[in-house]
């Protein structure tokens, strides 16, 4: 197959593929799944690309995509490609200061807007702005401000600009457009300071697609739904090369209804972060605690041989007994196929998952329900994946599986790893020194994660900037302990906290509505959520769950004190970053008279 540039690839594809679904979305105003087809959405992305052109886009020049996951967002990624312009996106949840931040760095003349507070942000931006010219609007839903005479939506975008001369200028730009050129510039989320515009080139794509045909096995028969931001690296590359595969690749809009629309979808392949699976799992026990003595029986001991099946024997590459092998067949009949049904993955051939830790214990239980999870890493400044387990090798529990091909690692100071390849970005936008931070002198750029590899598995063993030291002079890993704490069915979100402290101690937000379920039950009564979190019986019975999280961890690095909050962490309030990463600073500088409290 071959690797087409990005500012031909759908082209190609449709000179084959005709009126073959390319991927579908919902109707906003209908509720109807529309599906686009291949000749339609290049002849789309012409169009778009014409329009670029004629609004005067350069090449090389970045344009904006502020935006949910919409058709349009495809069509105008593709156009800017298809101009050898330069795709910036930018997650839907941002703030008016983050865009305002990446406006102002890469000098946006143009920004792509999907809805009304993306279009209020920009507006309020380009106000202001020597840069932002025009703001074009995806959703014909979006108000225009009164004093607006300069934005556009987005399909009277496509009607009224591009003739015949911009369409033979896009063609030139087209037959022209080398690998060299950059293709993306995608921003960090800041977590430790402001974030970097990382440089990703069409020659870094291309090589993803390469490695991912020698690593994994997918086909044109897939449907892969999309329903992390187009703005993260591990969705926007996978949907690259899902069009680059020919899967149908369905979007969803909105990530708060994901639980509804994976049911109406029935994907094959889905990324998505551990978080997605945690609720799964919490989801699962919590069905499982409420359930009738034969359920729940029959939960426990599917469970049970679902674990010695797949993972004592087939995982370890060894032959089950017969009677376990019929046992397993049995109870994946009768009670893994109605789950995964229930969720709307009985589909599913291959979950990829990376992002963050999956704990061991949701990873066991994932596996045991034979959900049939590929866990991986990588970083936005790899172009994604740097490991991943292939899909026919054993999955060791806790790892993030094997180098993919082609790239070089080692390890430097602490254990970090260190890697290099076609893959690996040509540096941060606007920062040489930051650039020159992150490569060693003989080029291979820093993740920032310390690893364990055994027999070439790779482990993750703790976020480098993230570690903490105690007072006590004790290394602890918060990301560990945090992905343990949140197994809990009470535990939404913890924040560790102990740098410099004489013990660990936790900020947790209580999944509320199981927490009110619990007081209703046991006869609890309290005035407001406040009133609830610090009652003595519930702080005891917190307290009894987390001594069990954590039985097993050493002592230094058990949580001694904990603190319930009354208030999730959100990107709204700024202790979330848009990919639901905590922003560690913000927290401890939001809650230090709590934090305080703890250590008195």
């Amino acid at each position: 197959m071959a690797y087409y540039h990005f500012a031909q690839i759908i082209q190609k594809k449709a000179e084959t593929l005709c009126d073959k679904v390319a991927f579908k979305y919902k109707d906003l105003l209908t509720g109807n799944w529309v599906s686009v087809t291949w000749n339609e959405f290049s002849e789309n992305i012409l169009k778009a690309a014409a329009a670029l052109s004629a609004l005067g886009v350069k090449e090389h020049e970045p344009i904006g995509y502020y935006s949910q996951n919409m058709p349009q967002h495809l069509i105008a990624d593709y156009a800017a490609y298809a101009n050898r312009a330069i795709v910036v996106p930018m997650y839907a949840t941002s703030t008016v200061e983050q865009v305002q931040y990446i406006v102002n760095d890469t000098q946006l003349k143009f920004i792509f807007a999907g809805e009304q507070y993306q279009y209020d942000n920009a507006f309020e931006i380009q106000q202001t702005s020597q840069y932002l010219k025009k703001i074009i609007v995806y959703s014909r839903k979006v108000k225009f401000h009164k004093e607006d005479n300069t934005s556009i939506y987005f399909d009277d975008f496509l009607a009224q600009f591009g003739n015949a001369n911009d369409r033979e200028t896009v063609a030139l730009r087209t037959r022209s457009a080398k690998e060299d050129d950059i293709a993306t510039i995608m921003y960090t989320s800041g977590t430790t300071g402001e974030p970097k515009g990382v440089i990703l080139k069409h020659s870094n794509y291309l090589e993803a697609m390469r490695i991912h045909d020698i690593r994994l096995n997918v086909s044109k028969d897939d449907i892969s739904f999309s329903f992390l931001p187009l703005s993260h690296i591990f969705e926007k590359a996978w949907t690259y090369y899902a069009f680059y595969k020919e899967m149908i690749v369905v979007l969803n809009h909105d990530p708060k209804l994901v639980q509804q629309t994976i049911k109406e979808v029935r994907p094959t392949i889905m990324c998505s972060v551990p978080r997605f699976w945690e609720k799964v799992y919490i989801g699962v026990q919590k069905q499982i605690e409420t359930s009738g003595f034969v359920k729940k029986w029959l939960f426990k001991s599917a469970i049970k041989t679902g674990k010695k099946y797949l993972i004592d024997y087939k995982n370890n590459g060894k032959k089950a007994p017969a009677g376990l092998a019929l046992k397993f067949r049995l109870f994946n009949k009768l009670v893994f196929e109605k789950l995964h049904k229930a969720i709307g993955i009985e589909n599913g051939r291959m979950f990829p998952t990376a992002g963050a830790p999956l704990s061991n214990t949701v990873c066991e239980f994932l596996l045991s329900v034979n959900i049939p999870i590929l866990s991986g890493y990588g970083l936005t400044e790899t172009t994604a994946t740097v490991a991943c387990v292939p899909p026919a090798e054993s999955l060791e529990i806790g790892s993030v599986g094997f180098l993919m091909p082609g790239i070089e690692m080692k390890l430097g100071e602490n254990n970090e790893l260190l890697v290099k390849g076609k893959t690996v970005m040509h540096g941060y936008y606007n920062k040489p020194l930051e650039t020159a931070a992150a490569f060693t002198d003989d080029g291979f750029f820093r993740t920032g994660d310390a690893v364990a590899i055994k027999n070439g598995v790779i482990t993750i063993t703790e976020r480098l900037k993230d570690l903490y030291k105690t007072s006590n002079g004790k290394y602890i890993a918060p990301q560990a302990i945090e992905s343990k704490m949140v197994e809990d069915k009470f535990i939404d979100q913890v924040a560790v906290i102990g740098d410099q402290r004489k013990f660990v101690s936790a900020l947790i937000v209580p999944i509320y509505e199981t927490l009110e379920e619990y007081a209703k039950q046991n006869g609890i009564k309290y005035d407001n959520r406040e009133e609830l979190l610090s009652k003595k019986v519930i702080l005891q019975m917190m307290h009894k769950r987390i001594e069990a999280l954590q039985k097993q961890l050493p002592s230094f690095e058990q949580i001694k004190q904990f603190t319930l909050l009354p208030a999730p962490f959100t990107i709204e309030n700024g202790a979330l970053t848009n990919t639901l990463k905590i922003r560690r600073a913000v927290i401890l500088e939001r809650y230090k008279h709590e934090i305080e409290a703890m250590y008195r």
